[in-house]
């Protein structure tokens, strides 16, 4: 597969190319060895959320207004300098963002992955990255296990892979929850567009 290729998984090669005319975006970059032959690595950030449980006996995804109480509010905020650790507990979802900012073209989208070594330990993740995007990734991540696990911020935690379309896509041609950020975000499933919808079915 070269550059000229129209569709697929990227290679080391291809995601070279691409970062040197700038069309693909990934800075800090410290090591060149991050980048693999499918892969790059990416590192965890300085922000955390993390998913707490509370009084309530539930976290309300089907409403959004001022008297019930925001999903927000679930997560307590952290942050940890380079080299500082986090401690991910067994059964605890954590946000954070990556140590690196992404731009990617229109046309590549990218998935993410834990490096195996942390998959290993009962670490879990699964994220999309829609082409066009730009901000730094986001990841949700849940010790799967059940002994806590300690990291380094600023640790080569996850792995990322990029794939060609046939075709370009507009990031910007709708307005979307979670554009260009650069710090973990809370979920906002309660500002979904259908939930009115949905409750109005009820209704009739």
């Amino acid at each position: 597969m070269n550059s000229n290729s129209k569709t697929g998984l990227l290679i080391k090669d291809e995601i070279l190319d691409l970062l040197e005319k700038k069309e693909l975006i990934i800075e800090p970059l410290l090591e060149i060895d991050q980048v693999g032959e499918i892969t790059v690595d990416l590192r965890i950030g300085t922000d955390f959320l993390s998913l707490q449980q509370g009084r309530n006996a539930f976290i309300d995804t089907t409403t959004n207004n001022i008297k019930s109480r925001p999903i927000k509010s679930h997560y307590t905020q952290t942050r940890r300098k380079i080299g500082e650790y986090f401690l991910f507990h067994p059964n605890q979802p954590v946000l954070f963002s990556t140590l690196e900012y992404l731009k990617l073209p229109p046309n590549i989208y990218a998935d993410l992955n834990l490096r195996s070594s942390f998959g290993r330990l009962g670490l879990g993740l699964s994220t999309i990255i829609q082409p066009g995007y730009c901000g730094c990734a986001s990841v949700e991540i849940t010790n799967r296990g059940n002994t806590p696990i300690r990291v380094l911020s600023g640790t080569r935690m996850v792995q990322i892979r990029f794939y060609k379309l046939d075709s370009n896509s507009e990031y910007f041609n709708k307005v979307r929850k979670y554009t260009c950020q650069v710090r973990p975000v809370p979920s906002k499933a309660n500002e979904d567009s259908e939930l009115v919808k949905l409750k109005s079915m009820k209704s009739k």
